[in-house]
């Protein structure tokens, strides 16, 4: 029996309507598929009775690697290796449709990486992905709201999410201490052309830095005062971080790239 090690944030999913829940988010047949973190594989089972076209899992522990082999063969190709250093863009030549319950200690760092990562054209089009409940709500979160910030700006740039329900800590073992939430995410049709996605990082991290101060000391750290930014986005220097919705965060952004032109 294979036992989840905490240092790897291994929680695995045994509910089986909420594993067939999942599934049933998008569809899988003749899609090629890519798991992150299948764990002894059950998701993976619930996703190959579906008949996918190709189904791909990446799996960190050289263990559950072996297990997931010995399980299912050739039915799967398994890369064995750290999310994080698996270049997605150059390992698929089609648009593939993501599964993934990832690790809770670096779920952010993965979306993270996706959004900033992907160009203009996409190495995947659907991501299903469970995250800790508090980080979804932060995901999800709307302007004006205590939960958003720069996880919900970010996530939102390229992406479209959507969550599907929540999760209680009885549907995995070991049982985690805090509820889950699995969240839909699809590619918008459009999205602002910033030039390097850092900057975005940078304006939303030296906003919200002071979240609970007004926006003037923020702005001038990033603009100096410029009027003309100013004026043509209409900001009011006594609101809060949280107080400009997406668009005004992108078209900051693309001010700032333009200042520096």
């Amino acid at each position: 029996m294979i036992k989840a090690k905490k240092s790897l944030g291994q929680n695995f999913l045994i509910d089986r309507n909420i594993l067939e829940k999942i599934v049933n988010t998008t569809t899988v047949t003749d899609k090629t598929i890519l798991e992150v973190g299948p764990g002894t594989g059950n998701l993976t089972s619930f996703i190959l009775k579906n008949n996918p076209k190709k189904m791909f899992v990446i799996e960190k522990d050289d263990n559950l690697a072996n297990s997931l082999n010995q399980t299912f063969k050739d039915q799967i190709t398994i890369i064995n290796d750290d999310i994080l250093n698996i270049d997605e863009n150059s390992l698929f030549n089609e648009k593939v449709t993501v599964f993934g319950n990832l690790p809770y200690n670096i779920s952010t760092e993965i979306l993270s990486k996706w959004i900033i990562n992907s160009k203009d054209i996409f190495w995947f089009d659907h991501l299903i992905l469970m995250f800790q409940k508090e980080v979804a709500d932060r995901i999800i979160a709307k302007f004006n709201t205590s939960t958003y910030g720069r996880l919900s700006i970010l996530s939102n740039w390229k992406l479209n999410v959507e969550k599907i329900c929540d999760i209680k800590p009885e549907s995995f073992s070991p049982r985690p201490k805090i509820d889950s939430s699995l969240l839909f995410f699809t590619l918008k049709k459009n999205f602002y052309k910033i030039k390097d996605p850092k900057n975005l990082e940078k304006i939303t991290r030296v906003f919200f830095n002071h979240r609970r101060k007004m926006l003037k000391k923020p702005f001038n750290q990033l603009f100096n005062g410029n009027q003309k930014v100013l004026d043509e986005f209409k900001i009011d220097l006594n609101l809060r971080p949280q107080n400009l919705d997406f668009d005004t965060y992108y078209q900051l952004t693309m001010a700032f790239e333009n200042l520096g032109s």
